[in-house]
Parts: structure tokens; sequence; C-alpha cells
């Protein structure tokens, strides 16, 4: 069964609110609603945009034998 791409455990932030834009030089966002704001913040108007997530990346271990490769 596969994964949901919506964490509902996930913590609202500005960073991934539709209202949003991060800005490139800076650890900051500009909201349409509120102006500048950290990337930590939120507000009542966040709404959850999952394109904007970039989601952790998952490690293989390397530790394969031979056995693995044979059919």
């Amino acid at each position: 069964m596969a994964k949901s791409p919506f964490n509902k455990k996930l913590e609202k932030h500005c960073e991934y609110c539709v209202h949003g834009t991060r800005l490139k030089f800076e650890d900051e966002i500009i909201c349409k609603k509120h102006g500048v704001t950290s990337c930590d913040d939120k507000c009542r108007s966040y709404k959850y945009d999952p394109l904007k997530r970039i989601p952790q990346r998952v490690k293989i271990e390397n530790n394969f034998t031979e056995e693995d490769f044979k059919l």
C-alpha cells in the first residue's frame, strides 16, 4: 500500500503556504497577506501547497551480497 503524499502531522509553516513565496538569498517568506515573515511563522490564512514541500531523501544501504543479484 502506497503512502499518502500528504502528511497529517506536518506542522504549519509559511514555507509550505499557497500565499507565501521564499526569498532567494534570505531565510524569509514574502506573504501576499502579511508581507515579509520568517519560514516558521503561520497565520489563519494558511493553506497547504504540497508542491512547495521537498520530502526528505531516503537512505539506501549498500550492504548487498552476490546472492542479491542472482536469478
